[in-house]
């Protein structure tokens, strides 16, 4: 059995859905990350399989937080919009988000991630984000 990938620790409160959801990180590098989800009895449809909003989220976790790989001092970035394609339903167990940055413009950044589940492909996602200055506090 491989050994699991230790999981990168965020203050608390820095994301609260992340919390809730269940969405932690394995890997993060320059503009790569490694998400997780364990997909429990909570987060299943009528059908009982992973929910599309889950793996949805998952995307969009892995995908923002390796577009925050690319920023500079003082910017932030927001989801403008993401298309996710689906290849097969996920059941009960880890899912695994594989995110890198493929442009990273002045204002855009662009990003794409694969999500797997027992090695097998179970989605694909590209995200365009919103790179911004940070408003003062």
């Amino acid at each position: 059995m491989a050994k699991a990938s230790p999981l990168i620790p965020l203050p608390k409160g820095f994301s609260p859905f992340l919390e809730l959801v269940g969405v932690a990180f394995e890997k993060v590098e320059d503009e790569t990350t490694r998400s997780v989800l364990e997909v429990t009895e909570k987060l299943l449809n009528s059908q009982r399989l992973a929910h599309g909003g889950v793996t949805y989220t998952l995307a969009d976790c892995g995908m923002g937080g390796a577009a925050i790989g690319s920023l500079s001092e003082g910017e932030t970035v927001r989801t403008v919009e993401t298309q996710i394609v689906y290849f097969r339903a996920a059941g009960m167990g880890k899912l695994i988000c594989d995110a890198r940055v493929i442009h990273r413009g002045k204002r855009i950044a662009v990003v794409e991630c694969e999500i797997k589940q027992r090695g097998q492909l179970v989605a694909k996602a590209i995200g365009t984000f919103s790179v911004q200055k940070k408003k003062a506090a």
